[in-house]
């Protein structure tokens, strides 16, 4: 019979003994380290995408300001000698300007602030293009008037004398007629239209020209009916007529107008238009427009068709 050794207790009933195998727990930490240092890789991978994605964010941001501040300087490079246009230049300068202010303030992580400012820069740039279209069409078409002068000189002959003659007439009239009570004319404006009641910039779309003004308050002027007439000379020197034309009887002369318009003025100010309406075809040019009544010339504007 076998002996049993001395050191060895059985195992009391219903209990398992358990041992650990060094060799798990070995693995287990191995383990544990890889998926650590795996993380720990990811993490790092993530860091530098980041890093390198704000990095490339920032560039673009770079980018985009220095395209829009040499957009700046485009639009400081650019002059033209019509005061309408020159309003529009500063009024775009003011907007780049502000578009820079907001780049600067701006993040470069913000990508829907970034997309906005870009399409502004689009509208900018296709804004100027626009600009120097107009400046080189008003210089070639000036040019074309001044190499025209001669050859039209013989034909503007009788307007210029017109002219000349309702400019005396208005300076004689300006000595003798007290000038509170001349009435004013404001905010003169001319535009053409074309069928569908738009504003149009191209002679072969015109169909009509509608001149707008302000008659200014004066208690001193006379009360009553008045007609405001316009006169419109087309690019060639020669005024624009229709069956509905009249004589205006002006310091005791005669001058033919284009269109007019009575209103009853008593005192206070008056917003009126007056339509020019079946005057054929239009030219391409520049057109001056004169407003008057019987006793004095309230002013003058210009547009052009192209």
């Amino acid at each position: 019979m076998e002996k049993r050794p001395e050191n060895m207790n059985p195992a009391p009933a219903g209990e398992q003994v358990v041992t650990t195998n060094p060799d798990h727990r070995n693995g287990a930490i191995v383990i544990l380290a890889i998926v650590a240092a795996v993380l720990a890789l990811v993490l790092a991978a993530i860091l530098i995408s980041k890093a390198k994605l704000v990095h490339e964010l920032q560039g673009e941001k770079d980018e985009l300001t220095e395209q829009i501040v040499a957009l700046q300087a485009d639009y400081d490079s650019l002059s033209s000698d019509y005061e309408s246009i020159n309003s529009q230049l500063d009024s775009s300068r003011e907007e780049v300007a502000q578009l820079i202010e907001r780049i600067q303030n701006t993040d470069a992580t913000n990508r829907r602030k970034i997309r906005q400012y870009q399409k502004e820069l689009g509208t900018l740039r296709a804004i100027m293009k626009n600009y120097i279209i107009q400046i080189d069409s008003l210089n070639t078409l000036n040019h074309k008037l001044t190499a025209d002068a001669a050859a039209a000189r013989k034909e503007t002959a009788q307007v210029r004398k017109q002219n000349d003659e309702l400019q005396k007439t208005v300076d004689e009239l300006a000595d003798k007629v007290e000038t509170g009570a001349v009435l004013q004319g404001r905010d003169i404006k001319a535009e053409a239209y074309n069928n569908n009641g738009k504003v149009v910039d191209r002679a072969s779309s015109a169909v009509r020209i509608l001149t707008t003004l302000t008659l200014g308050a004066n208690n001193l002027a006379e009360k009553g009916p008045v007609r405001v007439f316009v006169v419109v000379t087309d690019p060639d020197g020669n005024i624009l007529k229709n069956q509905d034309s009249r004589i205006c009887n002006y310091g005791g002369g005669q001058l033919e107008t284009s269109a007019s318009r009575e209103i009853d003025y008593q005192g206070n100010e008056v917003e009126m238009s007056i339509y020019l309406n079946n005057v054929g075809k239009f030219a391409k040019g520049i057109y001056t427009v004169q407003v008057l009544t019987e006793r004095s010339l309230m002013g003058s504007t210009q547009f052009m068709l192209r």
